[in-house]
């Protein structure tokens, strides 16, 4: 099963999405956005920069927990991961977003 792209509208009436493996395990999150139409560009910067491993800062929480970040072209961060329990499972993080963004269907509960 392929992964996918929920965009979905907060309380607040702010927009966000999440990135999904095929299993429905989120693999990303996005920051908020104050428009529908600012959120879909995320998603597509997302598609764009993905596959490229020199846009993510493979980074530790304050736990010491392993997690990482996607950014866009111009340095800024497009998506946070979970946090990890093992630099590896981060590092298979990141190969499932590699895998999963470029191709993936946007699933609209906004």
């Amino acid at each position: 099963m392929a992964g996918k792209f929920e965009l979905k509208k907060s309380k607040n009436d702010k927009y966000f999405f999440s990135l999904l493996a095929g299993n429905g395990q989120k693999i990303l999150a996005s920051e908020m956005y104050e428009t529908k139409a600012s959120a879909v560009n995320g998603i597509e910067s997302v598609k764009k920069n993905a596959p490229d491993d020199s846009r993510y800062d493979r980074l530790e929480g304050k736990d010491g927990s392993p997690y990482f970040t996607l950014k866009a072209g111009n340095g800024q961060v497009i998506g946070v991961s979970e946090m990890y329990s093992s630099a590896s499972a981060r590092d298979n993080g990141i190969a499932s977003c590699k895998a999963n963004a470029p191709g993936a269907a946007t699933v609209d509960t906004a």
